[in-house]
């Protein structure tokens, strides 16, 4: 009998011809949830939400029903303020945490679990413009997305007194200009209005002065496309999955060297050990040496870690961060100093320049650990590596800084002994440079 608990919910029919259609959606159940939403009160909705006990999928893992509930709500009872401002909704599509690759696919292969999501989030906190910001890179997940929504639109799911609820939404897909920083709510709401991708300072926060200055909630991909199977079957039905504090399915995102990497959808509180033994374990002949549980930003673990459960609180009080659930994976062959340098270079490349101890930081940062990697540096330079990395850490204007300096930190509290090892005539893995330029490459005809 197959487990309910490790029943896919958000990919289980990915693999269906066409699965991006709403003739295939709705043979599903698809748009259920919105019939169901759109007869009872927005804030019975939120409540709904709340009890769930959904987390948001971006990072964070901020309760969502809770970020609802902040947008300032006019009492029912009163009449409409015409002065009041109006409420959107912006949804996170910027996937571009290193690692990170699910809400991407998730688009591609079910965008209208998105779309439901979204009309009765929109619904829910009384919102009637609500925008999808998607990386402009992906254009043919971008066309899809478009076309889903025409076809919702065509359908009457989107528009104008929509399914006969008195209940207007216009929904815009936005194309971004490709920039890290926009994955910042608050970078992307500037970009979204058109200026040049930048956080903001916070207060205020986009619940009270968001996109236009006006009450905004702004939720990720995966956390809005779970509403729709909440609201179906049900906040018990949501909690038989997960842990207690964090309930319910979830993505995860296996790359690196493991033998089948990919999409693997399961309830929070899964183990690595266990994900690898559905993506088939770590590349043939070798051995896990370190991991990320949450891409590039989060502080590496080792194979010590490998029964860690997978959820916020397990993560945290293994020292990293459950953030995007980007499970990178590296075996005994890779160089844990080369690997630090490359994601400290994405950062440096990525720093929007904004604030001095991440636009200069991060620049130092790079020329520190290039020396080191040649084997040019000096054992006080860990010292220095540490003591920028300090002044970046906590001190810059948004979280880029922090996940900068996540790797170093924690490459240098378990792999110390590897970057003095570099002292003494450079990078001790250099012998597997070639081999491993040739086990990277597919055979003809083959995927990996």
């Amino acid at each position: 009998m197959t487990d309910p608990a490790q029943t896919p919910v958000l990919s289980r029919f990915w693999s269906e011809p066409e699965s991006w259609t709403l003739r295939n959606y709705e043979s599903h159940d698809g748009y259920a949830a919105l019939r169901s939403a759109l007869t009872t009160p927005p804030d019975e909705i939120i409540a709904l939400v709340k009890a769930s006990g959904l987390r948001g999928r971006g990072g964070a893992g901020f309760p969502v029903g809770m970020k609802w509930s902040f947008i300032p709500q006019q009492d029912p009872d009163a009449p409409a303020d015409p002065a009041a401002p109006p409420h959107y909704l912006v949804v996170n599509a910027d996937e571009s945490e290193p690692g990170t690759c699910k809400d991407i696919p998730l688009i591609l292969a079910s965008p209208h679990s998105l779309i439901e999501g979204a009309i009765i989030a929109a619904y829910a906190i009384r919102a009637e413009h609500a925008f999808i910001y998607l990386r402009g890179e992906v254009a043919s997940v971008l066309r899809r997305l478009r076309d889903a929504v025409d076809e919702a639109r065509a359908a009457g799911y989107l528009g104008t007194d929509i399914l006969g609820s008195g209940f207007d939404l216009d929904l815009v897909v936005h194309a971004g200009a490709g920039a890290y920083i926009c994955g910042e709510e608050t970078a992307l709401l500037d970009s979204l209005e058109g200026r040049r991708g930048q956080p903001r300072l916070r207060p205020p926060f986009p619940a009270v002065a968001g996109l236009y200055a006006s009450p905004t909630v702004v939720n990720n991909v995966e956390s809005i496309a779970s509403v729709p199977p909440i609201i179906r079957n049900g906040v018990d039905w949501f909690r038989t999955m997960g842990t207690e504090k964090s309930p319910g399915f979830t993505l995860y995102s296996l790359s690196g060297h493991v033998a089948r990497p990919g999409q693997y959808e399961a309830p929070l509180g899964i183990t690595l050990r266990e994900l690898l033994d559905r993506a088939g374990g770590v590349r043939s002949g070798h051995q896990l040496k370190f991991w990320t549980p949450g891409g590039s930003s989060t502080p590496i673990l080792t194979a010590e870690h490998l029964d860690v459960p997978l959820d916020y609180e397990g993560v945290g009080e293994a020292g990293s961060m459950l953030g995007t659930k980007a499970l990178q994976i590296f075996d005994e062959t890779t160089c844990v100093v080369r690997a630090v340098l490359r994601w400290t270079e994405f950062y440096a490349h990525e720093s929007c320049g904004k604030c001095t101890p991440c636009r200069e930081g991060t620049y130092w940062l790079v020329q520190l650990l290039r020396r080191l990697e040649a084997g040019d540096g000096r054992p006080e330079d860990l010292d220095t590596l540490t003591d920028i990395t300090n002044t970046i850490v906590g001190k810059s204007f948004c979280a880029l800084g922090d996940g900068a300096g996540s790797p170093i930190v924690s490459s240098l509290k378990y792999f110390r002994d590897e970057y003095l090892a570099h002292f003494e005539g450079g990078c001790p893995f250099d012998h597997h440079r070639s081999t491993l330029f040739a086990e990277s490459v597919p055979a003809a005809g083959g995927a990996r």
